[in-house]
């Protein structure tokens, strides 16, 4: 029963039953009965300050071993084995919890998240619920009644599908308020719509050209600004207004650490510092004030108007800002746009316009800064949608390469709806990691019929957003949310989405999104755990269960191996722990 190692270390192994690893899905099973093997830290014991046992402990390691029992000492992870091994670390104040077969699984982790823009929803406009351009008028109209002092009014979530083509009209927010600057952003976060007051306080006419890499939507007939701006054209309204306060931003981030635990989110990467004023303060004040809960490993945003020069403050944040749980490691490119706004980057032109999209870096600024970043331990965390986007984003990260030596760099690019397969072998041999978000591998009402394929093609359509071509070649593959752009971040739901890649309750296997890009739910659970500690250079301490780590945690009241695939996202997390302590409870479990 037991494996044999040449060490003074403690070695112990259980079996797992084989009924434990049925899958509907056909997922391979982690590892066979009977040859678990786990250690503990040190030859000589002492008592944990908490035990779990009698449980499903997938602890995604390096064999994906299946344990029953993990003792925390110290908020760290000292013990991973069997109920019977577990006995030895239980002293007189050890906590110990019978999880009655419940699952353990190391916490999750959204490599990509939007954390600080729980701001927005709290102080500003929420348009997420909104199907129509009635019903955003009637939320703003509500918001506008409750808060009529305001100097300007913002807020987010109105979807492109409902207003395909140039977008949302000025003169629908005109009629609410033709005075006061109205400026709100789509919910993919690549649009803006606004009002003629805030056209007229960034000074925008109609002889106003496209600023480089944005776009000024027009009026087919006058020419006119109609009241959408893409991309970096956002930037010509939202410098003017202004953003939120450090104290407000502090309240949003606080918010989300809520909702994260509650989903077993144990670690993220919030991608914009610097992009927005006070973000960076914000955290930098709640990480001095011990109000982190949560780990977070940001980016800070780089300017496409700047060069490599702007790298050196960069490095600056990066050595002021190194807490334990508050550290900023990543530089974000954003490198062109969306397909909803016709401003992701293509090979090839869109089939509804003639434009291949918008490219937001000059390729040479982009590589020069890329290797400055590179150069300075920082990784590069590239938006890229379109296929020519990533292969650009790609030809960047093996420029830098070249000028500074292959090291272990692990530079991301995170989406990719649109990929030359030619370009997934490059991914593995420039060490690159993907981030992508299985919210969204389904052909989705609104988007797939009204937007994509018109846009796309139904050719380039049906290729959308592979994923297990990625990891067919060994590139390590980290799942994310991309909240707020996905309201609901739950990792479970993401799990489930990118087993089957249909639509919640759709049975035609013809509706099934690109479905030989359908992950395991092994590979769903390495992407929301040690795929993405390793995309955060994080691996070291969180990802897995196993002895020596931090003791991030989820219980959930279900094994996911035994769960049908289209069940998972209904699987309650019961409990989160980080770095041993109890971020979160749903429920009393039974202690010994």
């Amino acid at each position: 029963m037991f494996k044999k190692m040449t060490s003074a270390l403690l070695v112990t192994a259980l079996m797992s039953p084989m009924a434990a690893m049925a899958q509907t899905t056909g997922a391979p099973q982690p590892q066979a009965a009977g040859q678990a093997v786990v250690k503990t830290v040190a030859a000589v014991v002492q008592p944990a300050d908490q035990v779990f046992t009698n449980a499903v402990v997938y602890t995604v390691d390096r064999n994906r071993n299946i344990a029953q029992a993990i003792a925390i000492r110290g908020g760290q992870i000292v013990y991973v084995g069997s109920d019977e091994g577990a006995k030895k670390f239980i002293g007189k104040t050890t906590k110990v919890t019978d999880l009655k077969g419940k699952m353990v699984l190391p916490g999750f982790i959204d490599s990509h998240t939007h954390a600080s823009k729980t701001t927005g929803l709290i102080y500003s406009i929420d348009l997420f619920d909104g199907g129509s351009v009635e019903e955003y008028v009637a939320t703003i109209k509500d918001f506008v009644k409750a808060h009529p002092n305001e100097e300007t009014l913002q807020g987010r979530g109105w979807s492109n599908p409902v207003v395909p083509g140039i977008g949302p009209r000025k003169e629908a927010l005109d009629e609410i308020d033709a005075t006061t600057p109205i400026a709100l952003t789509s919910d993919d976060g690549h649009s803006l719509w606004v009002n003629s007051a805030a056209l007229k306080l960034a000074g925008i006419t109609k002889d106003t050209k496209n600023p480089e890499g944005g776009i000024i939507e027009r009026d087919p007939k006058t020419g006119e600004p109609s009241g959408t701006l893409r991309e970096k054209a956002m930037d010509l309204v939202l410098k003017k207004i202004g953003g939120y306060t450090i104290q407000q931003y502090k309240s949003g981030i606080e918010e989300y650490q809520e909702k994260a635990v509650e989903r077993g989110v144990t670690t993220v990467r919030d991608p914009d510092m610097l992009r927005y004023p006070n973000v960076l303060e914000a955290y930098e004040e709640l990480a001095k004030e011990n109000k982190l809960t949560i780990r977070f490993r940001n980016a800070v945003t780089a300017n496409p108007d700047k060069g490599p020069e702007q790298v050196a403050e960069f490095v600056k944040i990066r050595e002021r800002d190194h807490y334990p749980l508050f550290q900023v490691n990543a530089v974000k490119i954003f490198m062109d746009g969306v397909v909803e706004g016709a401003t992701a980057y293509l090979e090839k032109p869109y089939e509804h316009k003639e434009t291949n999209g918008e490219l937001i870096w000059k390729v040479d600024n982009y590589n020069k800064t890329a290797a400055a970043a590179d150069k300075a331990g920082f990784q590069l965390h590239v938006h890229s949608i379109g296929d020519a986007s990533t292969r650009i984003a790609l030809d960047g990260m093996e420029y830098a390469e070249k000028q500074n030596g292959a090291h272990d760099a692990r530079h991301s690019l995170v989406h990719l709806q649109l990929v030359n397969p030619q370009d997934i072998e490059r991914f593995k041999k420039l060490g690159a990691v993907g981030i992508v978000q299985p919210f969204w591998f389904m052909q989705e009402d609104g988007f797939y019929d009204e937007i994509e394929v018109p846009y796309l093609g139904q050719e380039r359509a049906e290729k959308e957003y592979p994923m297990k071509s990625f990891l067919n070649q060994g590139v390590h593959i980290a799942s994310s949310s991309d909240y707020i752009v996905t309201p609901e971040f739950n990792p479970l739901h993401g799990i489930q989405q990118g087993i089957t890649r249909i639509a919640e309750g759709e049975t035609d296997p013809s509706k099934i999104a690109n479905p030989d890009e359908r992950a395991t739910l092994p590979d769903m659970i390495a992407s929301f755990t040690i795929d993405g500690a390793y995309a955060n250079h994080v691996e070291d301490i969180t990802g897995s269960l196993e002895p020596g780590k931090k003791a991030d945690l989820v219980v959930l009241d279900q094994n996911l191996f035994t769960t049908p695939a289209t069940e998972i996202k209904d699987v309650k997390v019961l409990l989160t722990m980080v770095e041993g302590k109890e971020v979160y409870q749903a429920q009393k479990v039974e202690k010994k």
